[in-house]
């Protein structure tokens, strides 16, 4: 097909995509709030005028422009971000009880557990697994264990253990006395066993279990994958969108924008075909992909500024940083020092947000209202309000940016504490008739009178007066904010709001899985870092995030006995190791 005739049939704004439109305006307070453009050109007598106008902000970036708020949201494709949801529902795998495997059977749906009135016993096969013969048909089959196929099963539980306690790859093939070959095979069976485990308890989730409010904080960790060539020392930096509920600790996701389904080459074949490179981004048959050609551009274009010390100006710089970009939801720093990963597909950041919300829309189907508390990234912005855009017109969901001000000294921190504390101890001695929770609601009332809107969207921002050592400072903007809240619940509002759960999960990232520990850089190469016992292929990265958040959602205990799961509903106790490697689904 020639240029000419693509463009001809090229729609006004990409099409839905498996119920997916995520193109208009996303400012809460605006009327075209959650309504789509046409999709048809408005042009010609009698055209219904639908509040939009396509303008581009740059080569190959097509945005909207919304008459009634004057923004300016980017348009997306949406069969790329519906691919990007059915790539992380694919971690969720439907749990499959055994059955008659025979093609065409009447029993070939109906599990072995249903009973003697569809199976009958027969006996074991010469490696112990339980056979049984399907009464509709006659076949005989074997319903083998999950670990039937690991050589080596009785290291499993060692290996897992040695995996969760940052225990390097080469250290857990000493100690557990296996060759690599037998680890990563030992790691791709865990992996399964713990999607498989996860599924099963999270599909109440699925199934609309009733939760009467989340508060759910939401960030980005990026990971290196070492180089693997000495031709080529540039190393490939990825980023994982995660979410947890800071009530709980639970950690609904943690989503990397890496595809290890895909060949680069092949991709990079299918994509000029396409005329990919020819058309704007969102037309783009692999729009959510990084191609070779756009990263080479992109790095040629990209500028990092560094951050200012004052949480304030912080806030200003990045709004100033949003509003230089061609596409004010694409936020990635590339630099000459990183590549594309040479197995699998890199996916653009943004895409994986918008995947990421959405993926929780489906978890969320039984909460009354969630809150979400983001860190101040305009891409996140922009995934939230439109995954959740019918909740927020209903009032069942806020959003809300945290900006912590972390680059900062112990000493300071405690600084900053102390001058709360100081604050605090002067206003219950001007207030003696005021509880604790009655203070803190007038202190952040008083704050709240004092906000500054800040940004070219005139966000109001609230200083916190309540530093802790772990968000020794921070500010707050209610992106959703209708007016609606009388004054006393809108302060507790910011007064929740918090990045501790997400930051936490983060925090034992780093501490206990040795492929993702932070960079070393060596004092006598400036500005070049040493990755100690980073992964050399990404897939590792992806497949290790799963398996931790499993662990760390069901088996690792907090002060008071319980897990997140516990806390959550979605366990009744620790779970082991043992339950979890040779866990079956019912």
């Amino acid at each position: 097909m020639d240029k000419k005739s693509s463009r001809r049939k090229r729609t006004r704004i990409p099409p839905e995509h498996g119920g997916i439109q995520v193109n208009f305006c996303k400012n809460p307070a605006c009327e075209n709030f959650g309504v789509a453009a046409s999709q048809k050109v408005q042009r010609g007598a009698g055209t219904k005028k639908d509040g939009y106008t396509v303008v581009a902000a740059g080569k190959g970036v097509p945005v909207l422009h919304c008459h009634t708020c004057n923004e300016y949201p980017p348009i997306k494709s949406n069969q790329g971000i519906h691919e990007e949801l059915q790539r992380m529902l694919e971690g969720l795998p439907a749990t499959r009880e055994a059955a008659c495997p025979h093609v065409g059977c009447a029993n070939q749906s109906v599990g072995v557990s249903t009973g003697k009135q569809f199976y009958s016993s027969y006996g074991k096969s010469s490696s112990g697994a339980p056979r049984f013969k399907c009464k509709a048909c006659g076949k005989v089959f074997n319903v083998s264990k999950p670990a039937a196929k690991q050589s080596t099963s009785h290291k499993n539980k060692l290996v897992f253990k040695l995996l969760m306690n940052k225990t390097p790859f080469r250290r857990i093939c000493e100690v557990a006395d296996i060759n690599p070959k037998t680890l990563y095979d030992k790691i791709d069976f865990l992996h399964r066993q713990c999607l498989a485990f996860a599924a099963e308890r999270e599909r109440a989730l699925l199934e609309g279990k009733r939760i009467r409010r989340l508060y759910v904080s939401v960030d980005r960790q990026d990971y290196i994958v070492n180089w693997s060539r000495r031709e080529d020392k540039r190393n490939t930096k990825l980023t994982a969108v995660g979410s947890a509920d800071n009530e709980t600790g639970y950690v609904f996701g943690m989503h990397l924008n890496y595809d290890s389904s895909l060949n680069p080459e092949e991709i990079e074949h299918k994509a000029i075909e396409a005329g990919d490179y020819d058309a704007p981004f969102p037309f783009r048959r692999h729009a959510r992909l990084w191609l070779q050609g756009d990263y080479d551009e992109a790095i040629r274009r990209s500028v990092r500024r560094r951050s200012s010390g004052d949480l304030m100006r912080q806030v200003h710089e990045a709004y100033e940083e949003a509003g230089r970009r061609k596409d004010v939801e694409a936020s990635e720093h590339l630099s000459p020092a990183t590549r594309l990963p040479a197995r699998g597909m890199q996916v653009h950041s943004e895409y994986t947000l918008y995947g990421h919300f959405l993926f929780l829309h489906k978890l969320f189907g039984g909460v009354d209202k969630v809150r979400f508390f983001l860190d101040q990234d305009s891409g996140m912005r922009a995934a939230c309000l439109a995954a959740f855009h019918r909740e927020i017109k209903a009032r069942t969901c806020d959003a809300f940016y945290v900006r912590i001000k972390k680059e900062i000294t112990i000493d300071e921190k405690r600084c900053a504490l102390a001058e709360s504390r100081r604050v605090f101890r002067e206003a219950q001695k001007a207030h003696p008739d005021l509880s604790e929770a009655e203070l803190k609601l007038m202190l952040i009332k008083q704050r709240m009178a004092q906000m500054t809107e800040i940004g070219q969207w005139k966000d109001r921002w609230l200083l916190h007066p309540f530093p802790n050592m772990s968000e020794p400072g921070k500010a707050i903007c209610h992106l959703t904010d209708y007016g609606d809240y009388d004054e006393d619940h809108l302060a507790w509002l910011y007064n929740k709001a918090s990045m501790h759960a997400i930051d936490c999960f983060f925090m034992q990232v780093r501490r206990r899985l040795s492929l993702l520990e932070r960079s070393i850089s060596p004092a006598s190469r400036a500005r070049r870092m040493w990755h100690g016992y980073a992964a050399y292929r990404p897939d590792m990265i992806a497949k290790m995030l799963d398996i931790f958040r499993v662990y760390y959602n069901f088996c690792i205990v907090g002060k008071a006995g319980e897990t997140p799961a516990m806390r959550m509903g979605l366990a009744k106790g620790p779970v082991s190791e043992e339950q979890i490697i040779y866990f079956e689904p019912i």
